[in-house]
């Protein structure tokens, strides 16, 4: 057996669609996207394919900006249905046993007590399983739907996030792992001594306590993020478990592995203990024509209108209001959202000022084309994915799906048993908790407290003379 096994993350929406959002125009998915059924059925796929967990990415509004209107989103589909992504992995969890559920959830549009509290309840309810997807949001959009005018500034909103993460672990420090009692003949019920107020005063936030909900069996939940700018990276690097990343080649992504690792020991924490995984699709069949026609199939779903209008949600950008062809100026790159994305069209296209056409054909944003695709029977799946785990450019994968649950039955049946075989893939889940079943330590409360006691003495720190 290999001395590493991949980590294996399906990559979902509670939405009309995958991240792919063609996935509904195609013949065989499913269209019952608004029942408990339909992520349930996907649910089961997952575990008895021994996915590690099943995550949620999630945006506060629908894709709008794009000719600053919504009715194309609506008509063609676009992400246009948005549910709550904790509620739907509750239903999920409902029929599953092992599998790790996450959910994204915004550290700028909420408050640290409020996401503290319901992701410490949803991972005492999936018994240890649970993960927080920590994302700043992108948009002006999602600003709006919660009483805002604009979006932050990057930096300011990873600024927030670093506060927010600090008040959110302090509250997940506050009881000890042994506070509960619960002796009926005493009456007592808790140690009163193992319980703490936070007591927080901050540039940010203020949060009093005491924290509400006890221990998990996992310590908390799995921390999530998928930070890829100088500043995100940084962010990632302080906070992240496992930090979900996108590739354009096997070396550019064993480069950015390096640079991840690194970011993670500079903050003083072991690489070891976070898990690297990037986007990709796998189209597989019993033969290359069988994936090669599969592969046609989606590339003829598609359409510009999807592209365009997830564009301009994440850019936080109006792309229609400038000519196709024409370069961008540095002002309207500077303003752009999502600088991590931004910098990535800029060294794929080798130009300091690229334009929206750029933008489209590089990133192949609304398409199969914006994750690299593994694709072939299942061996030769199973030698790609191998060659980047092996090569050291990632520990795993996300993978999403072309179709529902289409995508993750074909996966489950021919390239799971393949890379089961090379010993790349685990047979049996490892544990109960999704910290087991990824190899992660569980933290005690006194690691919480240790970690927001250091944040807050590096926040208030005297600058140096």
């Amino acid at each position: 057996m290999a001395d590493r096994q991949m980590t294996m993350i399906a990559f979902l929406q509670a939405q009309n669609c995958s991240n792919l959002p063609s996935s509904w125009r195609h013949p065989a998915s499913a269209t019952d996207f608004t029942s408990p059924e339909y992520f349930q059925r996907i649910a089961r796929v997952l575990e008895d394919g021994r996915f590690h967990m099943a995550f949620f990415d999630d945006r506060l509004a629908m894709p709008d900006i794009y000719s600053n209107d919504f009715v194309n989103t609506v008509e063609h589909g676009v992400r246009a249905v948005k549910l709550d992504p904790t509620t739907v992995a509750m239903a999920m969890a409902m029929v599953t046993t092992k599998l790790g559920l996450g959910a994204t959830y915004s550290t700028t549009y909420y408050e640290p007590f409020h996401v503290a509290r319901l992701f410490a309840t949803l991972d005492l309810m999936t018994k240890g399983r649970f993960a927080w997807n920590i994302v700043t949001s992108l948009n002006d959009s999602e600003a709006m739907n919660f009483g805002r005018t604009e979006h932050l500034e990057h930096d300011l909103r990873y600024d927030r996030a670093d506060e927010f993460m600090e008040v959110v672990m302090g509250h997940w420090g506050a009881w000890d792992d042994d506070a509960l009692i619960v002796d009926k003949v005493s009456g007592r019920f808790a140690d009163g001594s193992k319980v703490r107020r936070l007591d927080h005063k901050g540039e940010w936030f203020n949060s009093r306590g005491p924290f509400t909900v006890p221990r998990s069996p996992q310590g908390h939940p799995v921390l999530l993020q998928a930070g890829q700018s100088g500043r995100g990276r940084s962010f990632a690097g302080r906070w992240g478990e496992v930090i979900f990343v996108i590739y354009p080649t096997l070396a550019a992504g064993q480069k950015q592995y390096a640079d991840l690792k690194s970011a993670v020991a500079a903050e003083g924490r072991d690489p070891d203990h976070v898990k690297i995984a990037p986007a990709c699709y796998v189209i597989s069949g019993e033969s290359a024509q069988m994936a090669a026609d599969k592969k046609g199939l989606l590339d003829e779903l598609a359409k510009p209108i999807d592209g365009l209008t997830l564009l301009s949600e994440v850019l936080n950008f109006d792309l229609a209001s400038l000519p196709y062809d024409q370069p961008m100026s540095d002002d309207q790159l500077a303003s752009l959202s999502w600088q991590g994305f931004r910098d990535r069209i800029i060294n794929m296209s080798g130009k300091k000022n690229p334009s929206v056409a750029d933008f489209v054909h590089l990133s192949g944003r609304g398409t199969i084309k914006e994750h690299h695709a593994f694709v072939g029977t299942p061996a030769m799946v199973a030698d790609q994915m191998e060659e980047w785990f092996t090569g050291r450019a990632c520990d795993g994968f996300v993978l999403a799906a072309t179709h529902m649950p289409g995508s993750y039955e074909d996966f489950t049946r021919l390239v799971v048993p393949e890379l089961q075989r090379r010993g790349l893939y685990q047979k049996e889940y490892g544990g109960e908790t999704l910290r087991e079943n990824l190899g992660l330590p569980r933290p005690v409360a006194a690691d919480c407290r240790r970690q927001y006691q250091a944040r807050r003495v590096a926040a208030v720190a005297p600058a140096a003379e």
